[in-house]
């Protein structure tokens, strides 16, 4: 699996569909499921940009795995998002039930995150949602880089700021030059 992580707004989405057509993978976004099947409370919660339970999350990933073979390549968007998430699939790793590839890493800043995320008009993109996934990405995503690193997990910094054709065009040569 190649993973895509960053902060919100940092383009996962986006450039993993891109990957994911262009190479023929299937497209795993936890995020485009979760606003799929997510209601009620735990709704208004995700929509206040606050994380959903890693019980609550890794029982939807697994749902999203059953549908794909996990033993081939595929873009997974949108997960892990903690500590405990990313030990349970270095976990599924571990017991050959899947592999890491690559992981790709949109770095941008906060300005522009913030820009895109206020344009693209969802619900859940307002002020204090922004920053509470700021914070997120600080004090999770990078400790959770740390931890694949420390397994020998390839990850690829990708600045995120540029187009998205510029954005992909880089992407694409690193999976090229991975073989994937």
């Amino acid at each position: 699996m190649i993973i895509f992580t960053g902060v919100a707004g940092s383009g996962k989405s986006l450039q993993g569909k891109l990957l994911a057509d262009t190479c023929g993978y299937p497209w795993l976004s936890t995020g485009e499921f979760l606003r799929m099947v997510i209601s009620g409370e735990r709704r208004k919660h995700m929509i206040e940009g606050k994380l959903l339970e890693d019980d609550e999350i890794i029982a939807v990933v697994r749902k999203i795995f059953a549908m794909v073979d996990t033993k081939q390549e595929f873009v997974l968007d949108g997960f892990p998002r903690t500590i405990t998430q990313a030990k349970w699939l270095l976990d599924l790793v571990s017991n050959n039930e899947t592999d890491i590839s690559l992981i790709i890493h949109l770095t941008a800043s906060k300005e522009v995150v913030e820009q895109r995320l206020l344009q693209r008009g969802r619900t859940d993109d307002h002020k204090e949602a922004i920053d509470e996934r700021f914070y997120e990405y600080e004090q999770t995503i990078k400790p959770i880089l740390a931890i694949f690193a420390s397994e020998g997990v390839d990850i690829v910094d990708v600045d995120a700021e540029r187009s998205k054709e510029e954005v992909h065009q880089d992407i694409l040569n690193v999976v090229k030059s991975r073989g994937q």
